[in-house]
């Protein structure tokens, strides 16, 4: 086994873009949106998705008033302290420097931000991907 297979699939979701993606109300309660999509990403780290079976390593980032969201044993939570996509981007780059041969999937429908995790290596998918 070689030393990049026995590290899971990064999997980073931006929260906002991720929760912004329907419009079921989230703007009247932003971080009860988070923690129902952080709930929701739980099934996600255990079966994997379509293309990447489980487990994956997943992290949510989230942004603003949805920041302070409990992470759970089968998701992390990052705040970011100021632009999410930033924050996104720097956690791919150091997950590529620690695994360069990670398979690292970043999930947002932020067509800026598809293109500058891209330039790092790593796949995008919609924001369906991850909705129930």
């Amino acid at each position: 086994m070689g030393e990049n297979e026995a590290v899971p699939a990064l999997l980073v979701v931006d929260g906002a873009n991720v929760v912004g993606s329907v419009p079921d109300g989230w703007w009247r309660d932003r971080r009860g949106a988070a923690e129902r999509l952080r709930d929701t990403l739980v099934a996600v780290a255990g079966r994997g998705l379509p293309d990447r079976p489980g487990p994956l390593e997943v992290v949510l980032v989230l942004e603003g008033a949805a920041r302070g969201v409990a992470g759970l044993p089968e998701v992390r939570v990052v705040d970011a302290s100021g632009s999410g996509d930033d924050r996104i981007v720097e956690l791919v780059r150091a997950a590529r420097a620690e695994h360069p041969g990670r398979d690292l999937l970043v999930v947002t429908a932020d067509r800026e931000l598809r293109a500058r995790v891209a330039e790092s290596g790593a796949a995008v998918a919609g924001p369906r991907s991850v909705r129930p």
